[in-house]
């Protein structure tokens, strides 16, 4: 299960993190634990993440051979639980040495201290942080140092039911290169238009469409109440010329009132209110059941849910890249996961050598094409990987191209992860339900740059 999807469900963990504001300080405790400390014993890592777990301990025997004297315990658990055990863990000093986080979470756990600095890791052994394809500059924190190597990385695309297409007399070319604007939705919303058909057969283009008795959706719902948008609408206001905060990393407020957001957001509540996409709440059944039954034509998904899509039984799923914007280029945001040394470690040497070989090339490869379930942070493994699925059924090309071509951009790291989930998303929420309009939009751009999310 993806941590990006329950922010909500574990914002309490997070914010619990004042109690633990007598940990060493991360700047205090970086160089003395490189000089003169020998990698040795056991090392504990951390996951949410069930196949990571499962697939980094084929890396096992290798890391082992190469670092006589160190063993590794990889733990797992819930999401749900994940945090609340990491956060007691770093109250009673006894968190795991390594482990997975997410951007949401770097801000709150480094300023309470918990996290050690990489640097002076990196310079002793002349570790290239330049391999990495996406995600090292959303570890570096406001003091200028690393303190994260990227895990994995994930992105967005359209995944579309290829005989809904085919009986609409489009072809899978009109689905690879769709465009949009915030004029008027750009070949996006003809084809969606064309792909939605009322309960008389009537399509979304056709006199005659009923609206409130819709059999098949063109568009999934692209109005979430997520507030980055990762998987639904960010692809689209990034191309419609719209940046996320007044700066790439660490921004101090989000722009959440400037007209092209404003523009993006009206039109994507639009599907729903023409009928082009399901309204929210509408469907108790995921994206990838949706396109299955039939009740909807194209929907964006993460990279995360390509295998699930591709092998849908009695359904055949095209991949196609997102849209493109006025300017014919493309954008998607890439949300990486990290890993991450635990400031009060008492093995943090060892730790290093684990987190650093799992950064590795040929250990990405051999856990990635184990799982089938992550994209591996590293292009040559990335290039295994995607070959290895390709093999069983899976062209991952999409994302592949999309990365090579630079129109993915990362995550930039931003503070107060949690709260921000919190107090935004119920707005979002509010603003597609129709009980807020564009005046909510302001208060989102007000309170994202509060200090204190809860005024503003």
């Amino acid at each position: 299960m993806k941590l990006r999807r329950l922010i909500p469900l574990l914002a309490a963990a997070s914010l619990a993190l004042p109690m633990a504001a007598c940990s060493p300080s991360p700047s205090a405790s970086g160089a003395g634990a490189v000089a003169g400390s020998s990698a040795s014993g056991t090392v504990n890592w951390w996951t949410w993440d069930e196949k990571q777990a499962e697939s980094y301990k084929q890396c096992l025997p290798e890391f082992e051979k190469q670092n006589p004297g160190v063993t590794v315990k990889i733990s797992q658990y819930a999401v749900d639980d994940y945090f609340t055990k990491l956060t007691a863990g770093f109250v009673a000093g006894t968190a795991p040495d390594a482990f997975q986080n997410s951007v949401q979470f770097f801000d709150a756990y480094a300023r309470q201290g918990q996290l050690e600095p990489l640097d002076d890791y990196v310079k002793q052994d002349n570790y290239d942080l330049g391999e990495f394809n996406v995600g090292v500059s959303a570890w570096k924190y406001t003091d200028g140092k690393q303190y994260g190597l990227p895990l994995d990385w994930a992105a967005s695309a359209i995944y579309y039911n290829e005989d809904l297409v085919k009986k609409a007399g489009l072809k899978d070319s009109d689905i690879q290169n769709l465009d949009w604007s915030t004029a008027d939705g750009g070949t996006f919303d003809k084809v969606v238009a064309h792909l939605t058909i009322d309960s008389n057969g009537i399509r979304g283009d056709q006199p005659g469409f009923d609206k409130a008795h819709v059999a098949t959706y063109g568009s999934g719902l692209l109005g979430t109440n997520d507030f980055i948008g990762q998987t639904t609408w960010d692809s689209f206001v990034t191309t419609a010329g719209w940046t996320r905060g007044d700066k790439d990393a660490w921004p101090t407020k989000f722009n959440y009132d400037d007209p092209n957001f404003i523009k993006t957001m009206d039109y994507v509540r639009s599907l729903s209110d023409r009928g082009f996409a399901p309204k929210p709440g509408e469907f108790t059944i995921g994206d990838t059941e949706q396109l299955a039954s039939g009740k909807v034509a194209l929907t964006t998904g993460g990279s995360w849910s390509a295998t699930t899509f591709a092998k849908l039984p009695g359904v055949s799923v095209g991949i196609a890249p997102t849209v493109k914007g006025p300017d014919g280029k493309r954008s998607a945001m890439s949300n990486s996961n990290g890993n991450q040394i635990y400031a009060g470690s008492k093995n943090k040497a060892a730790a290093w050598k684990w987190i650093s070989f799992m950064g590795s090339e040929k250990c990405q490869t051999e856990a990635s094409t184990h799982s089938g379930s992550f994209f591996p942070s590293i292009p040559g493994a990335m290039d295994a990987f995607a070959a290895s699925q390709k093999t069983q059924g899976v062209d991952l090309q999409v994302f592949v191209d999309a990365a090579k071509n630079k129109e993915i951009y990362p995550a930039g790291p931003y503070a107060n992860g949690s709260e921000m989930g919190t107090t935004l998303q119920p707005m979002f929420e509010a603003f597609f339900s129709h009980e807020r309009n564009d005046d909510v939009f302001a208060e989102m751009a007000k309170k994202s740059g509060s200090p204190d999310l809860s005024v503003g």
